[in-house]
């Protein structure tokens, strides 16, 4: 099955400055995979986000101040993390186009699968604050898109080794939304206990550092998959983090290529039961290119099996 691959080259012109692991090369090395491997035949050009679309999650000042914060010249700090170049607005807003452009493609039969090779990820930035390098929430404003499509229950399963405390945000007061995540704990940016349950919606599965990579998917098969079943989603979104794997600098976990392959599998076993198959998944972290690239291309090419 072909996987339609949504990125766009501007994205590149976020550029948060010389040692920010959140760089330009990081596309670059998922781009890169993608092509080795000969995923990326159904290639398609991501447009903006409307700003109607961001206004389904972020109230409308806090979009509009984003808006209008990348500098002219130079670099612009929003805090410790999230630093704005010129290109960074029309980066994060193609960024969460590209995730609503799966998602009305798959709405309409054009695809079943998609991935979206974006940066800067989303999965942090919470309706009014942003954070974590991310200034709008993509995917979960795609889930909100995707409702406003005649996909009323939508989920998101996050397997970004950080929390995805935005998405969670933005889930928990709507039973119609789930949200699935297994991440490392302690760590960035220290939500995602196992008791933060929203309206019984969200369901949280952290895992120790340097846990070995059977126990993650243990964790991931037992703690998760089993609750996304049972939701009946019509759509399942994946925040797709590949900063859990062992070579990256910012977390302490073990997992390969592969299993990023295994869990994406898991996945799909359930989109083909309870949603026709279909699975819109996103990038989100890792920032060790060779081990973001392999992880990316792996998860992919496992995402267009049958």
């Amino acid at each position: 099955m072909s996987v339609a691959l949504f990125t766009h080259p501007d994205m590149a012109e976020h550029a948060p400055g010389v040692g920010h692991p959140e760089r330009p090369e990081r596309l670059a090395a998922v781009l890169a995979a993608l092509d080795d491997a000969g995923l990326s035949r159904d290639r398609r050009a991501a447009t903006e986000a409307e700003v109607a679309d961001l206004e389904r999650v972020h109230p409308a000042d806090y979009v509009a101040r984003i808006l209008g914060a990348s500098p002219k010249t130079g670099l612009a700090q929003l805090d410790a993390d999230t630093i704005l170049s010129p290109g960074s607005v029309r980066a994060a807003r193609l960024a969460a186009g590209a995730v609503v452009d799966a998602v009305k493609a798959a709405s309409v039969g054009e695809t079943t699968r998609a991935f979206a090779a974006v940066r800067p990820p989303g999965h942090h930035a919470e309706p009014d604050r942003a954070m974590g390098f991310c200034l709008f929430s993509s995917v979960a404003v795609a889930a909100r898109v995707a409702q406003s499509l005649g996909m009323p229950k939508v989920a998101v399963v996050d397997f970004d080794v950080h929390h995805g405390n935005g998405t969670q945000a933005a889930f928990e007061a709507d039973a119609r939304l789930f949200f699935a995540s297994i991440h490392q704990m302690p760590l960035y940016p220290g939500t995602g206990a196992p008791h933060e349950t929203g309206v019984g919606n969200i369901v949280n599965a952290p895992v120790e550092p340097h846990a070995a990579r059977e126990s993650w998917r243990a964790t991931f098969a037992g703690g998760l998959m089993p609750a996304l079943d049972a939701f009946e989603p019509d759509l399942i979104l994946i925040s797709a983090g590949f900063d859990a794997h062992r070579r990256d600098p910012l977390a302490h976990q073990s997992l390969e290529a592969e299993d990023f392959a295994w869990a994406t599998r898991a996945v799909l076993e359930v989109a083909r039961r309870r949603c026709g198959g279909k699975v819109v998944s996103s990038l989100e972290g890792g920032y060790d290119l060779e081990g973001l690239g392999r992880s990316a291309a792996a998860h992919v090419r496992a995402l267009g099996e049958d």
